[in-house]
């Protein structure tokens, strides 16, 4: 078998690129490990996969992200970290690399085949950290991504080599004796910050040191026990526990045992209701909240009103970590500490039920976040339910064990639609609704629901025959079992199959019947408001633009009394479509500029490329064919993630033939191909702040043009896509709010 290519790195005198990643800022010093950090450096420099192993607690995730930080600039895509320490099933594998790289696929393809091609034409560092509990999925899924992907480079940091051809290990070992000490006085300084080392201070230290063989994690957990005890008695203490807790296997390591001794003891001395919170703590997966520890963790023991008291001590003692994200502050268990907390839960004989009130808790969550989506604090759900990704799997992963319980796995699968199709989650959405209707299990309204949202995402993805399997089935049931709101979503998705198969008049009759049905139920919610939406557009595919407005601007009014984004993404590009349609160049292109806007702040890739396409346009009718064409070109880039370019439709279809068409017979072939593959270069982000520059201040974005001396040429054009005239005018708000990717 060929070997990975050596990658060739670039001069050391060469200009620095632009940095791109989602590697997380250092909240402490690192400490030591120079001729380790060297030693990884000059491995990466020469190889495509470079494993970093050792026992638990040395310190590999730590050091990883080092050497990934210190090595940032050799790449110019990018170093991004992928943490699988919270993903247990390996079905989900490819799905958390995917949303480690930031990637948005909402096509029915695997994702191991978006990963390859993501990774295929980018220069690029992802670290994985965590992954020995899915050896097994991740070697293959890395060897696969290495050879179709030659300037990819993965480093792994783990307690087992992925055994990969190439492969690379780096075994990491503690800390040296004087790196020790300088980690155990600078942590801690941290906890108190008078804290100095005298002379005979100091050989105490470099005893415990030695004592905790220089492991990291063991000499943070000492170092956090200075907020009580001097380093005398931690050194007493530890003696102590060493005798009393070095059991387990006499063939493990003795770091290994000693590493469990450290934990072990710092376990024994904190009080007993801190023990009994550490236990319970470690039912969560990823990072957990206040609310959530008060719900699942009081109890017998340990009383509500104490749980953030003692929350405190367990942070003070470096047992529980705080996080401060978009969600608000959170908190971790450090897998180490996770695993031994969990051993002592199960050993009190609670395991199952923390499990089951963990479980409650996140369909309790999700049951709120849905409601909440219909309000002002669609980003603050959307920033939640990304935070409690993990716990949510968990949460069905626990359903599933029980066919007494499927349905409640099917009921959250369903209940997180907003989640899958608002925020750009369709792959993962697929996978859950998919696995949670395997079991057959009765006809109720939770397993309606998962069907009508599988169909809803089978839609989104452009697999017609899934979307009508899942939607009939759905309706079907629905109208036997007497459950009117599954039936009036079944008909609204198969409403939304028929615009985007290029039947408006079908599409038109099953969205006026579902509308009908919403009524009828009392059904308002961003749901039924997108079912509007959809209605217009099929009325202007028809041809009543007016009619087609009128239905959106009911649209945007309700969505403005309700603080939704959402929806109103999508009823301003209908908007926007029937303005251009009409000759409103100026007024299109402020409210698809609003559209992008919304639609890239929810990570919304269908939103967002449909909106680029209409402002390509837009700027093709302005008169201005060169950035026309790379805002064409910008959208070829993103459509392939989507699914089929405007799902295979005339009707969408139209508007992007017709900037073709413009920009072609303004700059001839050759011209508009340069200047289009110009704009495939273009990463999303980049192609969106592009595209809200243009006519912003009545000047163009565009480049210079290939081959010639002068910018951006071209007089207006003699009409609009409707036939008036046009010229560029001010977009308007370019202010950031939430969408969703869907419109059919």
């Amino acid at each position: 078998m060929r070997h990975p290519q050596r990658p060739v790195p670039p001069p050391d005198d060469a200009e620095p690129l632009p940095v791109r990643g989602n590697l997380p800022a250092e909240l402490n010093a690192f400490v030591g490990r120079e001729d380790e950090l060297a030693e990884i450096d000059t491995l990466l420099r020469g190889s495509r996969l470079v494993t970093v192993a050792g026992v638990a607690g040395v310190g590999k995730t730590r050091v990883a992200a080092r050497v990934a930080t210190l090595a940032e600039k050799r790449y110019c895509d990018g170093v991004w970290l992928a943490e699988l320490s919270s993903v247990h099933d390996p079905g989900l594998l490819e799905h958390a690399l995917m949303e480690a790289l930031g990637l948005i696929d909402q096509t029915s393809r695997p994702p191991r085949v978006t990963l390859a091609e993501h990774c295929a034409r980018r220069r690029l560092l992802l670290v994985i950290d965590g992954f020995e509990h899915l050896v097994d999925a991740c070697a293959p899924l890395v060897r696969d991504l290495l050879r179709r992907a030659p300037g990819l480079q993965v480093l792994a940091a783990g307690r087992r080599p992925l055994r990969v051809d190439g492969e690379l290990v780096y075994p990491l070992a503690p800390l040296t004796e004087d790196d020790a000490l300088d980690l155990f006085t600078a942590r801690a300084a941290a906890v108190r910050p008078r804290f100095r080392l005298a002379d005979t201070g100091r050989e105490t230290a470099r005893e415990l040191c030695r004592r905790l063989d220089g492991i990291p994690l063991a000499l943070e957990l000492a170092a956090g026990r200075l907020r009580a005890l001097t380093t005398e008695q931690v050194l007493q203490r530890l003696d102590d526990r060493f005798r009393l807790l070095t059991g387990g296997s006499p063939s493990a390591l003795p770091r290994h045992r000693t590493l469990r001794t450290a934990i072990g003891w710092s376990h024994e001395l904190c009080a007993p209701e801190e023990r009994l919170l550490w236990a319970r703590l470690s039912v969560f997966a990823g990072q957990f909240d206040l609310e959530a520890v008060e719900y699942i963790c009081s109890g017998s023991g340990l009383p509500a009103d104490s749980v953030l008291d003692v929350l405190d001590e367990l942070l003070a003692q470096s047992v529980v970590v705080r996080e401060d994200t978009a969600a608000g502050s959170r908190y971790r268990l450090l897998d180490t500490v996770r695993e031994y907390g969990a051993q002592w839960l199960r050993a009190t004989g609670d395991a199952e039920r923390l499990r089951r009130r963990h479980r409650d808790w996140y369909l309790g969550l999700a049951t709120w976040c849905e409601l909440d989506w219909f309000s002002p604090r669609q980003a603050e759900v959307a920033a939640r339910i990304d935070s409690e990704l993990p716990n949510l799997r968990r949460a069905m992963e626990c359903s599933l064990e029980s066919a007494d319980e499927v349905h409640l796995a099917q009921y959250l699968a369903g209940t997180l639609w907003f989640y899958w199709a608002g925020c750009g989650h369709l792959s993962e959405g697929r996978h859950w609704l998919e696995h949670v209707l395997e079991e057959d299990t009765p006809y109720d309204h939770s397993r309606l629901k998962a069907l009508w949202v599988l169909g809803y995402v089978a839609v989104l993805q452009g697999d017609p025959v899934g979307a009508v399997s899942a939607l009939q089935e759905c309706r079907e049931e629905g109208e036997r079992s007497g459950d009117a709101a599954a039936v009036a979503y079944a008909v609204h998705r198969t409403g939304c199959l028929s615009i985007v198969t290029d039947d408006p008049v079908r599409a038109e009759e099953l969205l006026r019947d579902a509308l009908a049905r919403y009524r009828e139920i009392g059904e308002l919610n961003s749901n039924v408001l997108m079912a509007q939406v959809e209605l217009g557009m099929a009325v202007a595919f028809r041809g009543d633009l007016e009619a087609a407005a009128a239905i959106c601007a009911e649209v945007r009014e309700i969505c403005e009394d309700h603080g939704e984004r959402w929806a109103l993404a999508y009823a301003l590009y209908v908007l926007g479509y029937a303005a251009l349609e009409s000759g409103s160049t100026g007024r299109a292109r402020r409210m698809l500029g609003e559209a992008l806007s919304i639609a890239h702040t929810f990570h919304d890739l269908l939103g967002t490329v449909l909106a680029l396409e209409l402002l390509a346009l837009i700027t093709a009718v302005e008169g201005d064919a060169l950035e026309a064409s790379t805002l064409h070109g910008a959208a070829d880039r993103i459509w392939p993630s989507v699914g089929l370019p405007l799902f295979g439709s005339a009707h969408y279809g139209r508007p992007r033939a017709d900037c073709e068409k413009r920009a072609r017979a303004e700059l001839g072939d050759a011209r508009y191909e340069t200047q289009r593959r110009a704009g495939r270069l273009l990463e999303p982000a980049d192609a969106v702040a592009r595209a809200l520059r243009t006519g912003a201040d009545g000047s163009s974005a565009s480049e210079q043009d290939p081959g010639e001396d002068g910018g951006a040429e071209g007089a207006p054009a003699g009409g609009t896509h409707g036939g008036g005239g046009g010229t560029r005018r001010p977009a308007a708000s370019r202010t950031a709010g939430r969408g969703g990717p869907e419109l059919g």
